[in-house]
């Protein structure tokens, strides 16, 4: 009976505990307001007129090591019916099973643009997946060229990244790449928190693919380092092809640090015979 008296005697202690930790998140507001890393420093700003996007802030740093880069923000205009491909890529950045994942978008004329959500990293700050899960970081979409945004990855951390060809028509890329201008307004408008479980770079991809198709939930979609394989199962990589085989073809590093000393295109070595690409 003591016990029981002893139980029901926390049980207010307990409420209390529950109504901090709430206040405390929901007190927990996100800012575009912040003294922001340099990477990260501007927002995406889109516009669409017809058939062009108008995105002013894309990223086109020049790296040479992660912490050694030339900033640089640049305008761009890209017509959609000029829109050919896109490539999903994948960032090993701690073991097989966690990756970055970002998607490329191709154009008639050879140019590249590559969509990466991320965290909003103060000046100060260090990524944590831990903190991620408690309002620690804001998120921001990245529009950025490939020999930024992928190149930082294989050639100046060293991540272990593979790229694969996404089949998609013509409306089914144009849906996609104005979902991503979408996402882009959205958050220049509201600024949202990042969250390691359920807003990050890969469950952002899903919600932004639902525009086009509706597809299943799978844990591959937190267990980020096998999401290729999951859109091979949805039939959305090159055909006739195994996952082993799209996975070797796909690795860049080799071809990326070779355009660095060759002075080759980045997009165009890291492309060289990767299944589905002409």
């Amino acid at each position: 009976m003591f016990s029981k008296l002893r139980r029901i005697g926390c049980l207010p202690w307990i409420a209390l505990l529950f109504a901090l930790a709430a206040g405390w998140w929901f007190s927990q507001t996100p800012s575009h307001d912040r003294v922001w890393a340099d990477d990260v420093a501007r927002l995406l700003e889109a516009r669409v007129d017809g058939n062009t996007v108008h995105l002013n802030n894309v990223r086109n740093f020049t790296w040479r090591t992660e912490d050694d880069y030339t900033a640089s923000w640049e305008s761009r205009e890209y017509p959609l019916d000029q829109l050919q491909s896109a490539d999903l890529i994948l960032s090993y950045w701690m073991g097989p099973h966690i990756a970055h994942t970002l998607v490329s978008f191709g154009f008639a004329d050879g140019r590249y643009l590559t969509f990466s959500l991320e965290i909003r990293k103060e000046s100060h700050e260090q990524f944590s997946a831990w903190k991620g899960f408690f309002r620690q970081y804001e998120q921001v979409l990245v529009a950025a060229e490939e020999s930024d945004i992928v190149r930082t990855r294989s050639n100046a951390r060293g991540e272990d990244a593979y790229i694969y060809r996404v089949q998609l028509d013509k409306p089914a890329l144009q849906h996609l790449f104005l979902a991503y201008v979408a996402k882009a307004q959205e958050l220049e408008q509201q600024p949202e928190f990042y969250n390691t479980l359920t807003s990050n770079c890969t469950t952002v991809i899903y919600e932004l693919a639902k525009v086009i198709a509706p597809l299943p939930m799978d844990y591959r979609l937190l267990a980020s380092g096998h999401v290729a394989e999951y859109v091979q199962e949805q039939n959305g990589l090159t055909p006739n092809v195994s996952y082993e085989a799209l996975q070797q073809a796909g690795y860049i590093n080799e071809r990326a640090l070779q355009a660095d000393q060759t002075g080759e295109d980045f997009s165009s070595a890291i492309r060289k015979g990767v299944p589905g690409i002409q």
